[in-house]
């Protein structure tokens, strides 16, 4: 069931809140890719989800072909988070019937209630698909579980006529012992835990996407964190050019897995300098296209549309590259979700990324779920494998441009409201 132009249109503008100026609406050729490009990445959450369990699986051929069938599927938790929102989101459209969507969200959250195995609540970062057990030594990741719990809140709101799923993403969220990551340490998260080392020495101490996973330990109803949690990390700052905005790193993922749940626009930070986090990543997206511009001189691969680096495959395997500052190893590889993941932030620049490289690259790098993680014009490599996450943050970021219904979706649960407030996350009256 597509939406009509006029449907679409009032979508559009009725996503932005009032007082903000919204993007102009797009043609409709622009709104023919964006369905499109959806809808290609919906897919990969429909038939890379193993069907007793609704884990997702973490990556898949960027040609839709099967992996050795001898080896264990491994599922990612994030990317069964962002599958969820996903089969929301193809309710809402009419890509699946919408009992369709609710059977398989029941399936999954009831799994992940019941049977899944978790420490304190936590869930282990790379699992087995077909029954969630600890895969590749892999920590009990806080992010991860707080990607999760993202696509389990929105769940709740989007089915939230379906009993058994408010109850099983209920208890999955209550169930989550926060103060236990605190590692004994009440200031920071720790980055995760394993049995055999226990807690990482790492912990989320700056700008980055552990802002949901904060404002969801503050404002859970049954294990909560204080609100000085939000007060402990560091807001430094990266200056390229004239301009300077918060982060901890380049790759533009840190800006967009918290922002593709929680809704911060036309909200500031009273506790610094008024912050709009919102803003902050629309600048950082500017920032990240000119430093692209930039390394054109170096690398014929990049221009004014065709540009993202952010965590992904590469030649050499998987790359935690960005920039600014510029990260290690960049070769000339473009990243289709580092724009496809920045819709919602700066469709202006980001739309015009993504169609350029759909009409000048093909099918060499568009196939049945969207865009190959990675590619480099130059050498012709494309990245034989897709991620789970990559696919996932471009459709959400879509969706929130389309229509803000992702962020509509988790913004109703109270807990994030409640969060937001504490913490004195609150709405701009300018």
């Amino acid at each position: 069931m597509r939406r009509s132009g006029a449907l679409l249109l009032s979508s559009w503008l009725a996503a932005w809140p009032a007082g903000a100026a919204p993007p102009a609406p797009p043609a409709a050729g622009r709104a023919a890719f964006l369905d499109d490009l959806e809808r290609s990445s919906f897919r990969y959450f429909w038939e890379q989800a193993d069907p007793g369990t609704g884990l997702v699986l973490d990556r898949a051929r960027t040609d839709a072909e099967p992996f050795d069938r001898s080896q264990p599927a491994v599922a990612s938790v994030a990317a069964t988070g962002f599958g969820l929102t996903a089969l929301c989101v193809a309710a809402q459209h009419g890509w699946l019937a919408p009992e369709v969507a609710r059977r398989r969200a029941r399936r999954t959250l009831r799994f992940l209630a019941e049977r899944s195995p978790q420490v304190h609540g936590w869930f282990y970062h790379f699992v087995s698909a077909t029954d969630g057990r600890r895969r590749w030594d892999s920590e009990v990741s806080s992010i991860d579980t707080g990607l999760l719990l993202g696509g389990a809140l929105v769940a709740r709101q989007c089915f939230r006529d379906d009993a058994q799923i408010v109850r099983s993403a209920t208890a999955i969220f209550e169930r989550v012992d926060f103060p236990w990551m605190l590692a004994g340490r009440p200031a920071l998260f720790s980055m995760g835990w394993t049995p055999e080392r226990g807690f990482l020495p790492a912990r989320w101490d700056s700008y980055s996407e552990h802002m949901m996973l904060t404002l969801l330990g503050i404002g859970s109803p049954a294990h909560p964190v204080p609100p000085e949690v939000w007060k402990n990390w560091r807001r430094g700052k990266i200056v390229y050019g004239d301009v300077a905005y918060y982060a901890s790193a380049g790759p533009l993922f840190i800006h967009q897995f918290a922002q593709a749940w929680v809704d911060f626009r036309g909200r500031r930070d009273l506790g610094f300098d008024n912050a709009d986090y919102f803003e902050n990543s629309v600048i950082a997206v500017r920032a990240h296209r000119r430093f692209n511009i930039d390394l054109g001189k170096k690398f014929k691969s990049y221009s004014d549309n065709i540009w993202g680096i952010t965590s992904s495959e590469g030649p050499q395997g998987y790359m935690a590259w960005g920039g600014p500052p510029a990260g290690r190893g960049i070769d000339g590889t473009v990243v289709p979700c580092a724009a496809g993941g920045s819709l919602m932030f700066a469709p202006d620049i980001a739309l015009p990324a993504l169609e350029a490289m759909k009409q000048r690259y093909g099918r060499r790098i568009y196939g049945r779920y969207g865009f190959a993680d990675a590619f480099n014009p130059v050498t012709g490599w494309v990245a034989p494998d897709v991620l789970g996450i990559d696919q996932g943050i471009t459709l959400l970021s879509a969706e929130n441009l389309r229509s803000a219904m992702v962020w509509r979706w988790f913004m109703a649960n109270p807990e994030i409201s409640k969060a937001m407030e504490a913490v004195g996350l609150r709405k701009s009256l300018s």
